[in-house]
């Protein structure tokens, strides 16, 4: 403006000569201001107030009265009158819209009539959710001339058809908006736009976007923008419409969607030029808007007059000026007298204003960067809180703020102070005052404002292009700046997350300072608790995979989380409240996750049933139930205490106290201390009397035993879980526990960092995990997109023809365009959850609970009734860490410097019958398949003495119908190394020899659990063969491989190769199982043996058995037939070894049983088969060569074998037919034996077999109550 350059180069904003009598002081109202220039110029008071209403240079004469509140008004009104009269007018003249008016006097919301469905408002005015399969609904209101729009704010982000329809199209259940002829809808889930059929249109939409919905009927089009940006015209030539006939704003929402409509009754987000809004703003906005203004301008000189004190000061000592700041109340107030009367005139207009234009001067005073001008904010809200309308204008205003938040997009060019940060900073700074905290508290929307302050506006595909537009990674061809340029833009954004989630927790601060004047008094945190406990029970749905109506958004979630884990982790920074934190005799300053020493956690968060954890799973199972089948008494008492590292093995103990710290606090305060405390388990209890016992100290011995690992070894000496019944293992009393009063002087009411710890994890289940997983998702799939690009860059330099080249390019493009998406999404990931601080929360997290749960596990009554999603986020939590992206730590450290202790947890229950739920156990015992793959996490559980004690017994019991992929996949890397064909690859130099060790004196030591082991190994190999072949015939009748079919073929063979394998290492180890006793084993695995050749060397198509197990990314050379072939010649090696010795041959010849098989051609072919195969691609050197001639020689002994029992055969004739002795079900042996009680017969072999999977009669299907064998005597 004009008027701005007169102001900047003075030394004063206003100047006068105040002329007082003697009672000045006394009577100030009869101050009288005149006229006055002084020599430089410097401009009087009349300048200042034209400048402050913006009017023409010297269009105010010399004052003769004072400068009060009425001259300010009567200024305001004469000048701005125009602007009310204009806006009426506007208001007026709205041709080409026509209103019902159901709702009030031009009142524009949804017909009531129209709903189809379940569509209920729950938020005043328009926020509306979906609570049937699909609702739809139109608005009162239609238009049939001009150019109109009407916004929606996504509240979530899943099936929404958005857009304008006539009274001739029809709801119902399955139809909404776009479905029929006159009707057109967008909808960003599937990013379609339709009009009775779809077709692909614009973005995705993501929770926050705010969709423009425009219709222009002058050029007959109807188009949408994704928050101001236009989606182009999705319509054209649509039929014109008559007054009374014209298009309806309209929405279609499937279950559990939320949107917020917006017709104009608030000011657009993104107003789209040469649209008007359906609903017309009152006819006092644009006046208001003015009068705010005015307050800017004057604020503004405010600030100037502050830049110039110094010379302004000199000069009012020597002509006697006026300062600035006796101007400044009688101008301020006078204006905002006028701005409220006009609001009080119309009070519908309060909604407008206060979530327009007085947010914008409220932004503009404070500054949406920093530095923020705290001073002038503050010197303008005291003036608004003089006024009685100001707490409505500022419940609007907290509501924009909240709105705001959820809305705003990250900007590259704004960072750091880009997002949500410019409404939190304002919102947090506004609610330091306590009337304006309790004038939030005090409001019905007090949580909803709460969450869209938390809420953090995710990106779609298109945001992360504007945000990062260099994309670079490793082996990218790019140019090297594109490297720089990514850095520099996701350190920005970094920042200006950091940004957001410190003014996060401002405001979580505030809100826990905050003490209710209600009765009975609260303490600090009240507030917050029940904010946290209302959000997590409208969120207990969270985690399914159709989200429940009414749960927050993830974001919410997420930003909660990130508040609480910083909190614990870094601190609260703001002191110890009243003592509502943690007992003062540790160190304030280091979080609660951090201190070392002795832990403590209620047991009543557990025992009681609240109802945001109502329908919480427990590991015993449903809470009802276990009220039932495991009571606990005197469920508010128990405290349970314990020293950190308690349950750890002494040698590699790794705590907060000892010389090496965790990986979460590689530095420490207490590097002093090289001894750590020796306290036991401690678990507290009320007195049932109420008073305070004295309990002596422990006593020394029982610290010594503590200190030399007796409790570890109580759980290490524990028989593993499978060898007990239930009973054996519930309520067993807790040793070393001792029975203490519970601390007398806290209030059971008090919020505790224990339960903040809860909530926690319970946010982490429900909003952290599906994002990680996410993550995850993006990570593994750049990693594969990147291996498909540099393969296609390597054809396309190799390619030679013209039209493959061109097909090669094309593909590239796609890949390249992918891999770009990728990185981008995981670079957001990296920057919004992998920041170091939270790593090392994280990291924290999983040692406090790992603990937890190992000193419960000894508490059998208490135990049962922890939460699942306990273990869930544990185990979750850890594998996110052990895989970030950048990572936390090296392997080498990051179990044995802090964690070493879930490898004793996810061995000692993986098959704890006190885990009711088998996907639990199935989540532990996967836990121990993916880390045994790798070496340095493998040695954490070989140097684990609980894993040492009972992971092989708990192992070969784990194997059944459930579990034996994870179990099959962790025996197979414990046994690496040791087959035929296997140190190809370097493996035996990564196998683990004291597991095998382990594994192999578990099998002698205890025959039962061994044979029932082998059993459950013979039948699922022998199923798995079946499936394969079942799977290749069906690929070879259809003369085709689908990929469905290729893959299943593939994990299928991969499997029965692991089985192979595992199996050949029982032979190579325990090789008296299958040659001394009976013959049972030895025969059952030669024919798995000649079954899985039979198989494999069959008349099928070579080209369609390749096929089935080829794999994208793997050559022939690692996947072939090569891979189950191998095994197989690595057991018969290993029982030719074994039965070398005269013992073995004695009881059971392998020659003999391989000759007995009645298919002597196809055990021929196999080994033919076998001999022939190319073995040189699996071994170094011609080492196998000798192996072979082994397995040649071995080969031509069962020749001779077979030849000579067949002359035998022939000199019988027919009289072995006509012996009624002979076991009828394998016409081989004779019936020795017989069933009690139905006396039928067959030979001990058959018998016993049949017996192990079953103990009815093959005869008769009679129960089985023992077996006789026969006296030899006919």
């Amino acid at each position: 403006m004009a008027e701005d350059g007169l102001w900047i180069g003075g030394l004063s904003s206003g100047l006068a000569v105040i002329l007082k009598g003697e009672d000045d002081r006394e009577n100030s109202s009869k101050t009288r201001l005149v006229s006055y220039c002084d020599d430089f110029c410097h401009q009087s008071v009349e300048r200042m107030i034209e400048y402050v209403f913006g009017l023409p240079h010297k269009s105010i004469g010399p004052l003769t009265s004072p400068v009060d509140s009425n001259f300010v008004r009567s200024i305001a009104k004469s000048e701005f009158s125009k602007f009310y009269e204009s806006s009426g007018s506007l208001v007026r003249n709205r041709d080409g819209l026509c209103i019902y008016n159901g709702c009030g006097p031009l009142v524009i919301g949804l017909e009531d009539s129209s709903i189809c469905g379940d569509i209920r408002i729950i938020k005043s005015p328009l926020l509306v959710e979906s609570l049937a399969m699909f609702s739809s609904a139109r608005a009162n209101a239609c238009v049939w001339k001009g150019k109109w729009m009407y916004e929606v704010i996504l509240e979530t982000s899943g099936v929404q058809q958005l857009g304008w329809v006539t009274l001739s199209c029809p709801f119902t259940e399955h139809k909404g908006v776009g479905d029929a002829d006159d009707s057109y809808a967008f909808d960003g889930r599937r990013v379609r736009k339709w009009n009775n059929k779809a077709e692909e249109y614009g973005q995705s939409w993501v929770v926050g976007d705010v969709i423009g919905c425009c219709i222009d009927l002058d050029y007959d089009e109807i188009s949408f923008y994704r928050n101001g940006i236009s989606l182009g015209v999705a319509f054209h030539e649509i039929r014109k419409m008559g007054p009374g006939l014209g298009y309806y704003p309209a929405i279609s929402l499937s279950q559990g969607e939320r949107c917020e409509l917006n017709f104009g009754s608030r000011p657009f987000k993104y107003p789209i030029e040469g649209y008007f809004p359906i609903q017309a703003p009152s006819s006092v906005t644009s006046f208001a808007t003015q009068l705010l203004q005015c307050l800017s301008r004057l604020l503004d000189m405010q600030r100037k007059e502050q830049g110039d004190h110094a010379s302004v000061e000199k000069l009012r000592r020597l002509k006697r000026f006026v300062s600035f700041e006796e101007l400044f109340d009688p101008v301020f107030h006078g204006i905002c007298e006028e701005f409220f009367s006009i609001l009080e005139a119309d009070a519908g207009s309060l909604e407008y204003i206060g979530r327009g234009p007085f947010m914008s001067f409220m932004m503009e005073v404070f500054g949406g960067q920093a530095p923020h001008d705290y001073l002038s904010l503050d010197r303008a809200i005291n003036v608004f809180l003089d006024f009685e309308k100001s707490h409505l204008l500022f419940e609007h205003l907290m509501n924009a703020l909240s709105c705001g938040c959820k809305t705003a997009p990250f900007v590259l060019a704004e960072c750091p102070y880009s997002g949500s940060y410019s409404y939190l900073a304002l919102a947090c700074h506004i609610l330091r005052r306590e009337k304006l905290m309790m004038l939030w508290w005090k409001s019905s929307d007090f949580e909803f404002l709460f969450e869209g302050f938390l809420s953090l506006k995710s990106p779609n595909k298109e945001d992360l292009e504007c945000m990062m537009p260099s994309v670079w990674w490793p082996s990218s061809s790019e140019d090297v700046s594109c490297e720089s340029g990514m850095i520099l833009t996701t350190t920005a954004l970094s920042k200006a997350i950091s940004k957001i989630e410190e003014k996060h927790r401002d405001l979580c601060r505030l809100v826990i300072q905050f003490i209710p004047p209600i009765a009975p008094p609260q303490l600090p945190g009240s507030v917050f608790r029940k904010f946290l406990q209302n959000l997590l029970l409208k969120n207990r749905g969270a985690d399914r995979n159709v989200l429940p109506p009414g749960v927050s958004s993830n974001s919410v979630l997420v930003s909660l989380y990130t508040v609480i884990l910083h909190f614990l982790s870094e601190g609260f920074g703001m002191g110890d409240i009243c003592g509502w934190l943690k007992s003062c005799e540790t160190d304030p300053d280091v979080g609660f996750l951090h201190r070392g020493g002795q832990q403590s956690f209620p047991m009543y968060l557990f025992l009681k049933n609240d109802p945001h954890r109502t329908g919480i799973s427990r590991l015993g199972g449903s809470y009802n139930h276990l009220l039932k089948s495991n009571p606990v008494k005197n469920e508010e008492v128990e405290v349970i205490r314990w020293e950190e590292g308690c349950m750890d093995d002494e040698e590699t103990r790794v705590t907060h106290l000892t010389r090496q710290k965790p990986c979460c606090c590689s530095s420490s305060r207490y590097d002093d201390f090289t001894r750590i405390s020796k306290d036991p388990i401690i678990y507290t209890a009320k007195s049932s009397t109420g008073h305070c016992n004295h309990i002596p100290e422990r006593s020394a011995h029982v610290a010594a035993e503590c200190s030399a690992g007796t409790l570890n070894d109580e759980i290490a000496n524990k028989p593993s879980s499978s060898d007990q019944s239930e009973s054996e293992l519930d309520y067993r009393p807790v040793q070393h526990v001792m029975i203490v009063p519970r601390e007398c002087n806290v209030s059971s009411a008090t919020l505790t960092e224990e339960e903040l710890l809860d909530a926690l994890l319970l946010l982490y289940h429900i909003g952290l995990a599906p994002n990680f997983k996410q993550a995850s998702y993006y990570m593994s799939h750049q990693s594969h997109s990147i291996s498909v690009l540099e393969e296609t860059d390597k054809q396309i330099r190799e390619g030679t023809c013209t039209e493959q080249l061109k097909r090669l390019k094309e593909a590239r493009n796609l890949y390249h365009e992918e891999v770009t998406d990728c990185v981008r999404h995981c670079a957001w990931y990296r920057i919004s959850l992998f920041s170091r601080w939270k790593q090392r929360g994280m990291y924290a997290t999983c040692m406090w609970i790992v603990q937890l749960l190992l000193v419960l596990s000894r508490v059998d009554s208490v135990f049962v009734y922890i939460p699942e999603f306990y273990l869930e986020v544990l185990v979750d939590c850890f594998h996110v860490l052990r895989k970030s992206d950048p990572p936390f730590v090296p392997p080498a450290v990051f179990v044995k410097q802090g964690l070493a202790s879930f490898v004793t947890f996810v061995v000692a229950h993986f098959n704890d019958p006190r885990i009711s739920s088998a996907d639990l156990k199935d989540l532990l015992l996967q836990s121990i398949s993916v880390l045994v793959q790798y070496r340095e996490y493998l040695t954490a559980f070989e140097n684990n003495e609980t894993a040492i004690l009972r992971l092989p017994k708990a192992l070969l019991s784990a194997f059944d119908q459930r579990s034996w992929i994870p179990v099959t996949n962790i025996l197979l890397r414990l046994c690496r190394g040791s087959g035929f064909g296997s140190s190809k690859h370097g493996e035996s130099s990564s196998s683990s020899v004291v597991f095998q060790r382990l594994l192999r004196e578990a099998c002698i030591n205890d025959k039962d659990l061994f044979s029932a082991f082998l059993n459950r190994l013979f039948n699922t190999l022998s199923w798995t063969m079946t499936e394969f072949s079942v799977s290749i015939r069906e690929m070879q009748e259809k003369f085709q491989v689908l990929e469905f079919q290729q893959r299943k073929c593939s994990v299928i063979f991969d499997l029965s190769c692991n089985l192979t394998r595992v199996l050949e290492f029982c032979t190579h180890e325990i090789p008296q199982a299958f040659l001394l006793g009976t013959d049972t084993n030895l025969r059952r695995l030669t024919e798995l043996i000649v079954f899985i050749l039979n198989h494999v060397t069959s008349a099928v198509d070579a080209e369609i058995f390749d096929l089935s197990l080829r794999r994208h990314g793997h050559s022939l050379e690692k996947v072939n037939r090569g891979m189950i072939l191998a095994p197989l010649v690595g057991i018969i090696l290993n029982l030719l070894d074994a039965s070398s010795g005269a013992e073995c041959r004695e009881h059971n010849d392998v020659v003999g049983v391989f000759a007995s098989m009645d298919c002597p051609k196809t055990v021929h072919c196999g080994f033919q088969y076998l001999l022939n195969y190319n073995w040189a691609g699996s071994f170094r050197g011609d080492a196998y060569l000798g192996k072979l001639g082994r397995l040649e020689k071995f080969a031509s002994i069962i020749i001779s074998r077979t030849e000579s029992q067949v002359i035998d055969e022939m000199g019988y004739g027919g009289e072995i037919d006509g012996d009624d002795s002979t076991c009828c079900i394998c016409y081989s042996g004779e019936a020795d034996s017989q069933f009690v009680p139905c006396s039928h017969r067959s030979c001990h072999g058959c018998i016993t077999r049949h017996l192990l999977n079953c103990q009815r009669c093959f005869f008769c299907n009679a129960t089985v109550v023992e077996v006789v064998r026969i006296s030899n005597e006919i």
